[in-house]
C-alpha cells in the first residue's frame, strides 16, 4: 500500500472537484447500482498515465455539455478492497490503473484502459470522454 502522503494530493485532485471517494466494497456496490450515469476513475500513482488521466477526466467533466449524474473514484494500491470490488463491474476488461469507466444504470458502457491513456495528452482523454458523455448521458 502506498503512503498516505503520496496518495492524498492525487486523491484530492478529484475529490476537491466533486468526485465521491469509494473506500469500501459496499460503497462501490452502492455507487455502481445507482440509476443514471456514473463516471468511475480508478486513480493511480503512475505519473506517466495518471498524470494525464486526472486532468483529462476533470477537463471532460468541466467542459462537457452532457455530464454524468455521479462522479466516483477509488485509488489503486491504496483503497485495495474497494478497487477490487470496482474491477468486478469493469469486466471483461482486465485490471488497469489508471482506468476510467462510464457506467449507465449499473452497466459498463465505456471504458478507457491504461494503455489508452499512456502517451496521450489530457485533451485527447477529455475528448474521448466527452464523446461518451454525449452518447450515454
Amino acid at each position: 500500500m502506498y503512503p498516505t502522503e503520496i496518495v492524498a494530493p492525487m486523491k484530492a485532485e478529484l475529490t476537491s472537484n466533486g468526485f465521491e471517494e469509494l473506500l469500501t466494497p459496499e460503497a462501490v456496490d452502492t455507487a455502481m447500482k445507482q440509476s443514471g450515469t456514473t463516471l468511475l476513475m480508478i486513480n493511480s500513482v503512475c505519473g506517466c498515465s495518471a498524470g494525464t488521466a486526472r486532468p483529462g477526466v476533470l477537463m471532460a467533466v468541466q467542459n462537457a455539455t452532457k455530464k454524468p449524474d455521479h462522479l466516483a473514484t477509488s485509488f489503486a494500491g491504496y483503497d485495495t478492497d474497494a478497487v477490487k470490488q470496482a474491477r468486478n463491474y469493469l469486466l471483461p476488461y482486465p485490471p488497469s490503473s489508471p482506468a476510467i469507466a462510464l457506467i449507465k444504470d449499473g452497466q459498463l458502457v465505456h471504458m478507457i484502459e491504461r494503455h489508452m491513456i499512456e502517451g496521450r495528452p489530457a485533451q485527447m482523454i477529455a475528448a474521448n470522454l466527452m464523446q461518451a458523455f454525449e452518447q450515454y448521458c
